[in-house]
Order: C-alpha cells, then sequence, then structure tokens
C-alpha cells in the first residue's frame, strides 16, 4: 500500500536533501577563480626567456595571481581584480592558497589597456604577515617594484633585486613588470569559508590547519607552483 506523506513530512525532508545537496555547489565559483588563476600562471612561465627569471621564483616566499584585474575599476570605484596567494614553508614546499582581492591605487597597464593579470612575486614573508592580519598596501606596508623579465635579466639582477615585492603584469600578450603601488591586498573571507569551511582563516590555510579539504582545482594552483618553481639547473643541455 503506498504511503502519504504529511505536508510538514514532506516539507521537512525536502530541505534535508536541499542542505545535503548544497555541498556540491559550494565554492563553484570560486573553483572558477582557481582554475583562471592556474591557467595565467601556466601561461605566463610556458615561455621562461620572456617571463619571470627562475632565480626569482625559486626564492620567491609567497605568489600571488590575479586575473583580469580592471584598470578601469579603481577610477569609478568597480571591483579591481580576485585572485589567489599562496606561501612557501619551512621546507620550500607551497601552502594551499588564500583568497585574495585587489584594489585602490594605481597600476600602471600599458596604453590603452583597461585590464590586465597581474602576479605578485614576495621575496620575504614580512609582506604576506601583513596580509593575514587585515588590509596591505603595495609601497607602502611593503616596497614593491617592477619586476624584472626573462633570462636576460637573470644576470644583470642578481645583484639588484632588493625590493621585497615585485610586479609583473599580461595584457595583449606581452608581460612585463608594471608599477602597482598604493594598490591594496585584501584577504577575501568569504571566498576561503566557501571552500575551507567557517571559521577557517587565511592564517589557517597558510600553516595546514584548515578544517575542511581544498577542491581539485584550488590544489591544481598549488601544484602548479610546485611545478614552476622547482631549481633548474644553470646551464641547461641543449
Amino acid at each position: 500500500m503506498r504511503r502519504i506523506l504529511s505536508p510538514l513530512y514532506a516539507l521537512t525532508l525536502g530541505l534535508l536533501l536541499t542542505t545535503l545537496a548544497l555541498p556540491a555547489f559550494a565554492g563553484q565559483k570560486e573553483d572558477e577563480r582557481a582554475a583562471n588563476a592556474t591557467r595565467v600562471l601556466a601561461e605566463i612561465l610556458r615561455i621562461p626567456e620572456d617571463s619571470i627569471p627562475s632565480k626569482l621564483l625559486v626564492e620567491a616566499q609567497a605568489i600571488a595571481v590575479i586575473p583580469d584585474v580592471v584598470k578601469a575599476g579603481f577610477v569609478v570605484g568597480g571591483r579591481g581584480g580576485k585572485g589567489l596567494i599562496a606561501v612557501r614553508g619551512e621546507d620550500g614546499t607551497w601552502s594551499n592558497p588564500s583568497f585574495i582581492r585587489l584594489g585602490g591605487g594605481s597600476i600602471g597597464f600599458q596604453a590603452g589597456v583597461q585590464s590586465a593579470d597581474v602576479i605578485l612575486v614576495f621575496k620575504t614573508k614580512r609582506g604576506v604577515d601583513s596580509i593575514v592580519n587585515g588590509k596591505f598596501t603595495l609601497g607602502g606596508d611593503a616596497s614593491v617594484a617592477a619586476g624584472p623579465v626573462g633570462r636576460s635579466a637573470q644576470a644583470s639582477t642578481d645583484e639588484q633585486l632588493k625590493a621585497e615585492i615585485y610586479s609583473y603584469s599580461r595584457a595583449r600578450g606581452l608581460f612585463a613588470g608594471v608599477s602597482i603601488d598604493g594598490t591594496a591586498l585584501t584577504i577575501d573571507n568569504k571566498a576561503n569559508q566557501a571552500v575551507y569551511g567557517q571559521g577557517n582563516t587565511a592564517r589557517a590555510i597558510f600553516e595546514g590547519r584548515a578544517s575542511g579539504a581544498p577542491s581539485d582545482a584550488v590544489v591544481a594552483f598549488r601544484d602548479r607552483l610546485e611545478e614552476s618553481t622547482l631549481k633548474q639547473p644553470e646551464n641547461p643541455a641543449k
């Protein structure tokens, strides 16, 4: 005999099933952000002759990737940019990434360019500590400089890499160091909690103490960093 559910029971059951289904959709936008950041990182590092010098990558203490930063947003109060940042641990491996926001200040994009991908390479952990403690201003809380590009810059900059952070941009297929003074980086706590669970801070994520495991898309960003920052032979065989 077919059992007929009471309206209250049916409503309760429906709410329960909806709640159970939510995790499958939680973090979907964040996964897209992570995938974009991973793509940008892979594309920029694909041609080392025209990219970030390997010395900077090997010595980096943190790397942030912010795809599609909108220049017009800094003028009219728009969205700026959203991306990811990961830090290097004491054992040399990379942490799971935290989500970040970039906004305010000014970015020296090429003439006529309204949006570009931005990469920040941190040479010290002082800037990272400032980020996890709150709002962080590039050029204010830590020195920032347009980064050198390509293998040809390697030898000439070995003794000149004195800034704490080096900034790069890519637009219209061109990759170059970029001026980015006065721009603020902040932790995107809402995105972090969508991925790692409620109550997880950026510091907990960096230190491997987050209660939730990140998705494959977020882990892929960390894995790409691992592959991109391995020490390479100084004179590779041709």
